[in-house]
This record gives C-alpha cells, structure tokens and sequence, in this order.
C-alpha cells in the first residue's frame, strides 16, 4: 500500500496569520511529505508493505515506526484545524470535559501547560482510554498514545518546526493561536466515534 500525503481541507494561506503560508509550505509541504516518502522507502519489501497506517504503529519499531507515526500525528493535526476556528466544543465533549477537569477553562489551561513544558520535540494528546475516560498526555519525538491503547482526539505538535518561522522560540505564542484555529466539530465527531 503506497501512503500519500493528505490534501488539507483549507488552502495553505487560509490559516493566516496565525499559522503562516510559509509554515505549511514547510510543516505540510516538506516535514510530512517527507515522512510519507521515508515510510514507503522504508516499507517496501518488507512485511508491512501492504499495511495500514496504524498496523504500521502498532507492529513496527525503530525508523519505519518513527515516520509511520509521524505521518499519522501530522495528518490527526492539520485535518483538525480550520480557517476562524476555535470557541468550544459542544455536545457529549464538552460535558466530558468538564466532567474531567471541572470546567473547560481548565482544561485549555493544563493542555496548553503541557505543551509549553514538554521538553524538546513532541506532541501533546486529549485522548480516551477503553472506558471513553479523557487524559491529556504528552509523547516525544513520533510517539503515539495508540501504542499504549489510547484513542487520540485532538493533538498539538509541538516540535519548532512546527512553530518557529512564526514566533520563533516562544512557543506559549504558538500555543495561543492553536486554540483559535481548532476546528471543534471534527474533534466533537472523532470523540462521538469512540
């Protein structure tokens, strides 16, 4: 099975400014474009040659797994933003999260929080565990929360390449914007699909 990049569902300057055409050019158009050339390099020939994508996650290691997850939080990342995004989510969602961490205020204070501390290069997760049960957690590097039977809602990237043509090294900015480009609905289906 030969992976393909993604189309977005918005053009690469409809995130603007907060997300620059320049950074997806980038972020899109070269880090993910080259994890999904990487991947199926590294798969051919191989037994996951004809593999899903979360097969691939779930049974591989070392190089085939890290851009195989990197395909996979990528595209999870910018198919949940959108051009006047953000406010808040509605629905089974919002009462789960407010039933999580007492009100939504704060959990947009503890997700942005652990973006801001994750040392180095990661990712950020609001996933759910077998009983539907909302956690935020943090993964380095191309981790991801399906390795340890978590189901991913919503992520943030938060490696600099994600972020640093636009604030440079300040990435509580970056982290700012991300809440006003979130695209509520798809996150709200993600989780009504559970």
């Amino acid at each position: 099975m030969k992976h393909e990049l993604p189309k977005l569902p918005y053009a690469l300057n409809a995130l603007e400014p907060l997300i620059s055409q320049r950074t997806l050019e980038f972020h899109y158009g070269k880090h993910h474009q080259a994890y999904v050339n990487n991947l199926n390099n590294l798969i051919e020939g191989t037994s996951f040659e004809n593999a899903d994508l979360v097969d691939i996650i779930l049974k591989s290691d070392g190089g085939i797994f890290n851009n195989a997850a990197q395909v996979f939080n990528h595209t999870f990342y910018f198919m949940a933003l959108k051009p006047r995004g953000g406010g808040k989510p509605r629905n089974k969602l919002y009462d789960a999260l407010v039933y999580t961490f007492g009100t939504f205020e704060k959990f947009k204070e503890e997700f942005s929080k652990a973006g801001a501390t994750l040392f180095g290069s990661g990712w950020v997760w609001l996933v759910a565990d077998a009983n539907n049960k909302l956690s935020i957690v943090k993964t380095s590097n191309a981790a991801n929360p399906l390795c340890d039977n978590l189901t991913p809602i919503m992520t943030l990237d938060v490696w600099e390449h994600a972020y640093y043509l636009d604030t440079q090294n300040a990435r509580p900015k970056y982290i700012e914007n991300f809440w006003e480009l979130i695209d509520w609905e798809l996150i709200e289906t993600r989780f009504e699909n559970l």
